[in-house]
């Protein structure tokens, strides 16, 4: 069976999210603990005990998110004997690419959390509060094209991108908030759902320039080293394995488009992969997974007992 680790974005996040974790096993606290060393700061009390809009937050959520899968991640090579190079390949939806670099031994622990708590902060930088907007278009109706034509039509107003193509009947747009919502206007005439996006910055769309050059700052400081097992990249939807290629492409991701329909297809098909596992907060790239390839076997792992019956299996 060929196996592709799968690492979540924001929008998973949950207060007390990983503290099952830290409870059942010492090896995902010592994680906790590291990251909380790296960024100064006790986000592992925040994550468990709030307040949730402290941990929504872009500049927490992201570092957190990230916490929680390394537990998951530690955890199962300490208590369980698990090695990462079991899996053919990783992959990590937005932020979450930062997790499957980690998790595959690219990017040290600290580094991965530091990186992430900046990378936070200047996205929210790049763009004052209420200029820029996200807008999730759903339904049977809902593929590329439609999206891609109700973005045309925001952009006659100023940016509008697609932003991220998760799967068919669930693709998000990003812009200005005037041309975001005239893609809604214009995707509802097309017969989708358009639905704006409680999020604090446009995401994955030109706008975040100025985050990305922040970004590439810092990368261009930061040990990457190559993964023991290959990356799909985000924007790619192709596995990389070369640190300077990671680099630059860590940096395209902040204004790219994540194509994890693409990514998860590719794996599908050409990667050969039969078994999807989600490692870390939530059960979002599950519920992707089982639509886009309805022929693997797809299960989160974010509790005790899903990573003791994980580990079993495969034994």
């Amino acid at each position: 069976m060929t196996l592709a680790l799968l690492f979540p974005g924001q929008g998973s996040q949950a207060v007390g999210m990983g503290a099952q974790l830290a409870d059942a096993f010492a090896s995902a606290r010592e994680v906790f603990a590291e990251v909380d060393e790296a960024l100064g700061q006790k986000l592992s009390v925040l994550m468990r005990e709030g307040p949730e809009d402290q941990l929504t937050l872009t500049e927490n959520a992201q570092p957190a998110l990230m916490a929680v899968s390394m537990a998951a991640m530690r955890a199962l090579k300490v208590e369980f004997g698990f090695d990462v190079a079991t899996a053919a390949y990783v992959a990590g939806h937005s932020l979450g690419e930062y997790s499957a670099l980690a998790a595959a031994g690219a990017i040290s622990l600290s580094d991965t959390a530091r990186l992430l708590k900046l990378r936070g902060q200047a996205m929210q930088r790049a763009v004052p509060v209420g200029q820029g907007a996200m807008a999730s278009l759903i339904g049977p109706k809902t593929d590329l094209a439609l999206a891609e034509a109700a973005a045309a039509a925001g952009a006659e107003l100023g940016v509008c991108v697609v932003a991220n193509d998760n799967n068919a009947g669930n693709i998000v747009i990003s812009g200005e908030k005037a041309a975001v919502d005239r893609a809604i206007e214009k995707a509802k005439e097309l017969g989708a759902r358009a639905i704006p996006l409680n999020v604090s910055a446009p995401f994955h769309c030109p706008l975040m320039q100025p985050a990305a050059d922040e970004m590439a700052a810092a990368l261009a400081s930061a040990t990457i080293l190559a993964p023991v097992v290959p990356v799909v990249a985000n924007v790619l939807a192709r596995p990389e394995s070369d640190p300077e290629v990671i680099r630059r492409l860590l940096v395209e991701q902040v204004t790219g488009r994540v194509r994890w329909r693409e990514s998860m297809e590719w794996m599908a098909t050409e990667g050969g992969v039969t078994r999807f596992v989600e490692i870390g907060s939530g059960k979002v790239l599950t519920g992707m997974a089982k639509r886009i390839a309805p022929d693997a076997e797809c299960l989160p792992l974010n509790t005790p007992e899903e990573l003791e019956a994980f580990a079993k299996a495969l034994v």
